[in-house]
């Protein structure tokens, strides 16, 4: 194993490794098979003496707002970065997009961070070691700290069939396939992870509103893009997921960012006036299925995402 670490490195922040999506699940002993969490990726960067550096994808520090779990990483008496997930748990115990968002305004709910992945140890990069290696070594590093909300994301082997249909039981979003012999690629997305979904999710760029209508007050529903081949595209409407409060929160957000300019190149048509926005805001978006003009079917909405930028909003459709 020694061998096959890459030379010193220098700890620093990277991008996490991304999976692309597929439509079924697979059985191959050369896999391991994970649940798909329903929260925030999270990188940790520390170094061993007590400082800690959690953060998103895009490099925004989750440190003072998820301050219990900056707090417990630094009983890991290591210089490590580890990859994971922040969510916190419904009573069945399966994780939530909107309970994690609630708790940011409440501060309801247990935070927990699942952690699946080893990216450097002590002064070495462990992104060349094959994945098993990498979660031989992050198993021991974990057991060794003795956490209380910190947690090994345990897997299974070979049978992504039988985990998938645990999955659809236990009522997860899905599961998350990955090559046993992967390396660690930052930034990209690659083949050797895969994740197949149960209940459909797409982030959206809120590109903007309608009128209210009726009883609803500050706006109607979130006229949706995504890009797609580098192009932006109208992807739907999302009329419901709203609380009263959420409509208003919303709407004092979107005011800085009201244009006259409609950010797609085709026409969109929909029920009432439309304010456009800039493209700027990126929200998570529950539906039963893509129409056959790439529209989401029966959108909901489910909350804003801080942590992705638009740009990197893009629609996904599963291959296979």
């Amino acid at each position: 194993m020694k061998r096959q670490l890459q030379k010193k490195e220098r700890l620093q922040r990277i991008k996490p490794m991304l999976a692309e999506l597929v439509k079924e699940p697979f059985d191959d002993k050369d896999w391991v098979f994970e649940v798909k969490f329903d929260g925030y990726r999270a990188l940790s960067k520390l170094n061993g003496k007590g400082s800690v550096d959690l953060y998103s994808r895009n490099f925004i520090s989750f440190n003072d707002r998820f301050t219990s779990l900056a707090k417990e990483l630094t009983k890991i008496r290591h210089q490590v970065l580890l990859d994971g997930e922040v969510v916190i748990e419904d009573k069945k115990g399966n994780s939530s997009f909107q309970l994690l968002q609630n708790y940011q305004k409440t501060g309801q709910g247990t935070l927990k961070y699942y952690v699946f992945d080893l990216l450097h140890l002590d002064g070495n990069s462990t992104r060349g070691l094959p994945l098993k290696d990498r979660k031989e070594l992050l198993k021991l590093l974990l057991r060794k700290s003795k956490l209380k909300n910190i947690f090994y994301s345990v897997h299974r082997d070979k049978h992504g069939r039988r985990f998938f249909t645990f999955a659809k039981k236990k009522k997860l979003e899905g599961i998350i396939a990955k090559n046993k012999s992967s390396l660690y690629h930052a930034g990209k997305r690659t083949g050797d992870w895969k994740k197949i979904k149960i209940t459909y999710e797409q982030e959206a760029i809120i590109c903007g509103i309608t009128g209210p209508q009726g009883a609803r007050k500050y706006f109607g529903s979130l006229i949706l893009g995504a890009y797609h081949k580098g192009k932006l595209q109208y992807i739907g409407n999302a009329g419901t997921g709203f609380s009263e409060t959420a409509l208003e929160d919303l709407h004092k957000k979107f005011k800085a960012r009201f244009s006259t300019i409609s950010p797609f190149h085709e026409i969109v048509k929909a029920k009432g006036k439309i304010q456009w926005l800039k493209p700027y805001f990126v929200c998570e978006i529950k539906f039963t299925e893509w129409t056959t003009d790439n529209h989401m079917r029966h959108p909901v909405y489910l909350g804003l995402r801080e942590d992705k930028k638009a740009n990197e909003v893009v629609r996904e459709i599963p291959k296979g």
